[in-house]
């Protein structure tokens, strides 16, 4: 009898163990479909989002564009990336303000004129110990204190004269627009705003991506976009490369003011000519084939003030331009000369088989939110025009 009840007891316990296998089967089937279907759902929700990538040299104002599209098209910045910014924006100060004075220094020693960069001792001795903050990698707090100091060197005639020439120096765009907000930065409680933060002058390193849709979320019909912002500057470049398959349009931004002004990493380099070299480099690259180009010429408003002051033919890419008139019209030649001078490189980079690509060409001012905003819907009816041409449904 004992014998009989283990045997049934070994019975029970095997189609016990027998039942639990199946039922584990049974899961791990049932999490492999669920899996299948997650990936199958993702793939197709892939085909309906279009790569952008944007690219152009260092400075060109493309991060600029990129948080121009988070704002208008995307969450925008909350409370917190506000704040983030903080530290950010202090730097930029002292940065800039180290900048000028250290180029005041500089321009005393080449410049024939040169008492007309010295700056007063009480402002000189306020330089030296600004100068020291801004090559510190952690930058204090900027108090009320310290920003008196800075707007009172800001205000120095010298460091003015350094200002109007900073073609010659590395001034970054938003000096003048945090010198003229130093005590609202200064304040105990400063939370940076939007327009801060656009000015906010911080180097992209790796890559950085967005999904948007420049219709809204809430409108169907509108196209689904992944923009890739990648880093500039030189030694950034090699983290393009795999990221040109698979892209359907790429935004190259082009700071059109900057034909006077040297490279920051290597400034024996035209920044113009380097632009130029860029494009066409990237242009002939075998990826971007059938690749649409939208090539955003940026800082139209520099570009605008500097033109009337700084003949474009100090730039060799353009020394056969010819002013014609003045004031807005010699503006608007100029602008049209350079633009020339884009779509004649475009078709002399393109070969026959990749003319029939999409290229536009947009006047573009980063910092203008309006205008990004109308360039951006231009660029979404172009790509959408495209892709019904491709479906023959055009």
């Amino acid at each position: 009898m004992p014998a009989l009840c283990y045997l049934l007891e070994g019975m029970g316990s095997s189609c016990s163990r027998s039942h639990s296998v199946n039922e584990a089967n049974t899961e791990e089937n049932l999490k492999a479909v669920e899996i299948d279907r997650r990936i199958l759902q993702e793939t197709k929700a892939e085909q309906h989002i279009h790569r952008l990538l944007l690219l152009g040299a260092g400075e060109s104002g493309k991060s600029t564009i990129f948080k121009q599209i988070k704002l208008l098209f995307h969450t925008g910045f909350s409370e917190a990336e506000l704040r983030s910014y903080t530290s950010v924006v202090h730097a930029n100060v002292y940065q800039t303000i180290k900048i000028l004075y250290d180029g005041s220094k500089e321009l005393a020693q080449i410049e024939s004129d040169s008492s007309k960069y010295i700056a007063s001792p009480d402002n000189k001795e306020k330089g030296e110990r600004l100068s020291e903050l801004g090559s510190r990698l952690d930058h204090p707090f900027l108090t009320k204190e310290i920003a008196q100091d800075i707007k009172n060197l800001w205000q120095d005639a010298a460091i003015q004269e350094t200002f109007s020439h900073g073609n010659m120096l590395q001034i970054p765009d938003c000096a003048q627009y945090f010198m003229d907000n130093l005590d609202r930065l200064s304040q105990p409680d400063y939370v940076p705003t939007k327009e801060d933060v656009l000015y906010a002058r911080v180097r992209t390193s790796g890559v950085v991506e967005i999904q948007f849709s420049p219709v809204g979320e809430s409108k169907k019909s509108g196209e689904v976009y992944k923009l890739y912002d990648v880093g500039g500057q030189r030694n950034e470049r090699r983290k393009w490369i795999h990221l040109f398959e698979g892209v359907i349009a790429v935004i190259f931004c082009a700071a059109i003011s900057e034909y006077d002004q040297t490279l920051f990493e290597d400034e024996t380099k035209n920044r113009m000519m380097e632009t130029k070299e860029l494009f066409d480099w990237v242009l002939k690259q075998k990826c971007f084939e059938k690749t649409s180009f939208m090539l955003f010429l940026n800082k139209f408003d520099i570009f605008e003030k500097k033109v009337q002051k700084v003949p474009l033919s100090v730039c060799d890419w353009f020394k056969d331009y010819h002013p014609t008139t003045s004031g807005k019209q010699e503006v608007e030649h100029a602008y049209e000369f350079v633009k020339k001078k884009f779509e004649e490189l475009y078709f002399q980079s393109s070969k026959p088989d990749r003319v029939d690509r999409v290229f536009k060409i947009y006047r573009t001012t980063a910092l203008d939110q309006k205008l990004v905003k109308k360039t951006f819907k231009l660029v979404d009816e172009t790509l959408r025009r495209r892709n019904l041409m491709e479906a023959g449904l055009l």
